[in-house]
């Protein structure tokens, strides 16, 4: 074995390259948009806007909010305001019931690291 082929099975230094970063786990949030109006958005034509309930994969929240607004951006809906209301476990310890559909979508989420929309409310003047 030359010395080439040593360099090539030497370990990673620590601090080296991509690797040497723990990898921090997905995580589902739930999310509450509000969304105003804006041409295509596929709302009912008096509304004026509507309520989203969201389960968003993320490391933390803020990567969460950002794949979340980037998603609703992309289907032509206008985000105005995002509210986190935690992790599943966060929402549990608050004394949230969360029932067998809602935990099944959360699953969802995490293992497709998706964004699901779970509800949605036209609001009304």
């Amino acid at each position: 074995m030359d010395a080439a082929e040593e360099d090539d099975k030497a370990e990673p230094q620590p601090g080296a390259g991509p690797a040497a970063r723990p990898k921090r786990p997905q995580q589902v949030f739930t999310l509450v948009v509000e969304v105003g109006r804006k041409a295509g958005d596929g709302l009912p034509a008096k509304a004026t806007g509507a309520g989203l309930v969201i389960y968003a994969s993320g490391v933390d929240e803020a990567e969460a909010v950002r794949e979340t607004v980037a998603i609703l951006k992309e289907a032509d809906l206008a985000p105005l305001e995002v509210t986190g209301h935690g992790t599943l476990d966060e929402r549990l310890k608050a004394g949230d019931e969360i029932d067998p559909e809602e935990r099944a979508l959360m699953d969802r989420a995490l293992s497709e690291n998706s964004v699901i929309v779970a509800e949605m409310t036209p609001f009304f003047d």
